[in-house]
């Protein structure tokens, strides 16, 4: 085939984890990759060999018109993007109560309106194609929600909420979504790539501070393998029988079905109070 007729991945924050592998795996594949960083030097060393099939562009999502610059250049370089990987994001840790503002907004920037920024940039082109793949990163933590990462949470239901709507609004133009929730994996998550604030109230250390702790022994040792991860999604990609939603890991899959058996529960032991709300049926 030739070079102009593979697909092309434009795949955000290639420097660590999924991104980095993903990238990985479509240049082995023979396909064109869109890699970028905001440091590019430090992936430089995945591009070796595949200077033909490959563009690296130097990228931090929360500026706008580095976005806009950045998928122009992809486009004109390879004519198209095919799929959109919107990987780059980081964790914080800390309890709701000592939240530091400046941080939380920074996390969100990144996470949810970087996303953004980058789906609204790439969409004009696969609208006029009536084509395209967009895989947003979101979280089994986009899922369901624990102590000390609640401001992480906030940020991947948001990125739950964005792409279901999303899904609905441009499959008529022949564009997929696809929304990844990885469990723990062997990543840089929960190491340098994650913001703390340490837990000083003493209430919280039996709970937020606990799973600070354990999360930060835990790190590397982690039962998700990010490339076996990668290998999912590109066949989850492909695949004939398109879902909106990809867990990776067992981990990540358990805890999703607990979370809709709680949800039922939930649901049940107060439907006859929710069912009081509604107008009596002689008045509707």
């Amino acid at each position: 085939m030739e070079k102009s007729n593979m697909p092309v991945w434009f795949i955000t924050g290639c420097s660590t984890g999924f991104g980095r592998e993903l990238a990985k795996l479509i240049l082995k594949k023979g396909w064109n990759a869109v890699v970028t960083a905001r440091n590019i030097d430090q992936v430089m060393d995945i591009v070796e060999g595949y200077e033909d099939t490959s563009l690296v562009i130097s990228l931090d999502v929360t500026d706008k018109t580095q976005v806009s610059n950045a998928v122009a250049q992809a486009q004109e370089f390879f004519g198209k993007i095919d799929v959109l990987v919107n990987n780059a994001g980081y964790g914080y840790f800390s309890s709701i109560e000592e939240g530091e503002e400046e941080k939380i907004r920074a996390q969100f920037e990144t996470n949810f309106f970087g996303l953004v920024n980058v789906v609204q940039a790439v969409l004009p082109g696969m609208r006029e194609k009536r084509n395209g793949h967009i895989i947003n990163f979101s979280s089994i933590g986009g899922l369901r929600a624990f102590t000390a990462t609640g401001y992480y949470h906030a940020t991947k239901f948001a990125v739950e909420g964005l792409s279901e709507s999303l899904s609905q609004e441009v499959a008529p133009l022949g564009i997929k979504v696809l929304l990844v929730e990885p469990g723990p994996f062997r990543t840089d998550w929960a190491g340098r790539s994650t913001s703390r604030t340490p837990v000083s109230i003493k209430d919280y250390q039996e709970t937020v501070g606990v799973r600070m702790d354990a999360s930060q022994i835990g790190s590397g040792k982690q039962q998700g393998d990010p490339v076996r991860g990668c290998e999912a999604i590109i066949e989850a990609v492909y695949a004939e029988h398109h879902q909106l939603r990809l867990l990776l890991g067992e981990p990540a899959f358990k805890m999703a079905i607990e979370k809709t058996e709680m949800l039922k529960e939930n649901f049940e032991s107060w439907k006859e109070l929710s069912l009081s709300a509604d107008f009596p049926e002689s008045e509707r």
